[in-house]
């Protein structure tokens, strides 16, 4: 059976960001792993240098759906595209939090509400009490509904559970998050701070995944890859593309789960790196040396 696991996002600003994860949306910092190359199936983008993983969610990544921060030492700001919409969640208290912690919200409708994460990815509320996985869907932005719906429900088999003109929701399990497609009236725009949502699937079944999407004629990023952790578990991969470029990683369900398991010490790994992290004082100095060097160069005019 295959299943929801979480959602890649590029961060700059580290500290901000774990910030918001922590006081606002509430979430548990569940991993933190540091990286001195980039990921085989480009985990943290288009990107070779040092790098950092942190999974952060409501609970373990067995039964919750969480969130992959990707954090690329030495890239200031990722311009951001429409093709990542919102993640919906489900709490009583996040809207509170946000409140004590003087975030700004944009009141919706009907108990919803819409924030923004440093760097601009957006999460929308709703104010009620949920039992289970406070996460309920990933929002998506596809050009062709039509289309995307044969991908997502034809061959990769998701559930159809509702669709109109604009909007399908999808999923592999009603217990599980959800995936909502929004119709957009343009072409999707990625940009630099694309995402990745990640689902898992019996390890047996990945190369027969990737078979059918070659019948298929349909995008394969990454074929078959196995990925190793130092010192935890290897897993396999195939990494794909929905009819808009979205990017899709399926793993083996078997070694992910022995990778994901909560570290106690994911608190302390982040917060070393965070403090060692002297990324701001170089931006700083870059940018005084440009000061210098424009000022020096009029001076010569």
């Amino acid at each position: 059976m295959k299943r929801a696991l979480h959602f890649v996002f590029k961060v700059a600003n580290r500290q901000a960001t774990i910030d918001f994860y922590r006081k606002v949306l509430g979430m548990k910092i569940l991993r933190h792993e540091e990286f001195e190359k980039g990921c085989e199936a480009a985990c943290n983008g288009p990107y070779d240098g040092r790098w950092s993983k942190t999974m952060v969610g409501f609970g373990a990544e067995d039964n919750h759906f969480v969130v992959e921060l990707t954090y690329n030492y030495g890239i200031k700001n990722y311009k951001l595209g429409d093709d990542f919409q919102n993640i919906q969640i489900t709490s009583e208290k996040i809207i509170t939090n946000a409140r004590e912690n003087s975030y700004k919200f944009e009141n919706l409708k009907d108990g919803n509400f819409s924030l923004s994460a440093p760097g601009g990815y957006q999460f929308v509320v709703n104010e009620t009490q949920k039992q289970g996985d406070p996460v309920t869907a990933v929002c998506l932005a596809v050009s062709n509904l039509k289309k995307s719906v044969e991908y997502w429900q034809g061959l990769l088999g998701m559930e159809l559970y509702e669709q109109n003109e604009k909007s399908a929701l999808l999923g592999f399990s009603k217990e599980q998050c959800s995936l909502r497609l929004v119709e957009s009236p343009k072409p999707i725009d990625h940009a630099e701070a694309f995402g990745r949502i990640a689902f898992s699937c019996p390890s047996s079944e990945l190369k027969g995944l990737e078979e059918k999407m070659k019948q298929a004629s349909t995008t394969i990023l990454t074929p078959f890859i196995s990925l190793d952790t130092p010192g935890k578990a290897t897993v396999q991969v195939v990494i794909l593309a929905d009819p808009d470029g979205h990017e899709i990683c399926f793993v083996g369900d078997e070694g992910f789960r022995e990778l994901s398991q909560v570290d106690p010490q994911a608190d302390d790994l982040l917060n070393k790196a965070m403090e060692n992290d002297k990324s701001d004082e170089w931006f700083q100095k870059m940018e005084e040396r440009k000061k210098k060097m424009a000022a020096k160069a009029g001076n010569t005019q």
